[in-house]
């Protein structure tokens, strides 16, 4: 897969969402107290963020304040997280089903971007945080390749290969990227492990 989806990431985020979801049935409520290599996020905080994250993008396509939606929804019963993140990504895909929205300016926290920019943003994050979620989970899954392929080639689009993140980034300056700076990926690792390497995240040591 290359980035040459940026122009229409919708079948794309289709896939990285159908990902998410079948990794997020599996959870259990014993698994929710678990850590994440998001060092300020347990699974039921990252989830929390991941269903959060996934409505704010679908207020963008609907064209409504996505800035307003705070990426982190609370009060989701143990057992509940499956069946939230599958009726806010229902509605994510309803909200960018029209070719309009590929090109129509979209307020995101990076900027205000065409509708291809932004939803290929959130290709990145959820496929960035199903990487976490598998992390945490600490279960044998398989992750798509292609699907951190793509991501990787927005992050290195949108994020400075820089230590530490500066203003060269979208995100700068009037406020901090939610990725650490960059760390080398080891000289075996897979497009998952080279994702998570150029957003500063490390996998959980279980030694």
């Amino acid at each position: 897969m290359t980035t040459t989806g940026f122009t229409d990431p919708r079948p794309v985020y289709v896939r990285a969402t159908e990902q998410a979801a079948e990794l997020i049935r599996s959870v259990r409520p014993a698994d929710l107290a678990r850590p994440t290599p998001c060092s300020e996020y347990d699974v039921r905080a990252l989830l929390g963020h991941v269903v959060g994250g996934t409505l704010r993008i679908a207020v963008v396509g609907e064209g409504g304040d996505g800035l307003a939606v705070v990426p982190a929804l609370e009060g989701v019963e143990d057992d509940g997280w499956a069946a939230a993140y599958d009726e806010v990504r229902t509605r994510v895909l309803k909200a960018w089903e029209s070719d309009e929205r590929m090109t129509t300016p979209a307020r995101v926290p990076w900027g205000e971007v065409p509708g291809h920019a932004a939803l290929a943003g959130y290709v990145m994050e959820i496929v960035t945080h199903t990487w976490d979620l598998a992390e945490s989970l600490g279960r044998p899954c398989r992750l798509d390749p292609d699907l951190a392929e793509f991501a990787l080639g927005v992050a290195r689009a949108v994020l400075p290969d820089s230590r530490p993140r500066d203003v060269a980034s979208p995100y700068a300056a009037d406020r901090e990227p939610p990725f650490r700076t960059r760390r080398p990926a080891p000289g075996d690792a897979g497009p998952y492990e080279e994702l998570a390497a150029w957003l500063g995240r490390e996998p959980l040591d279980r030694s």
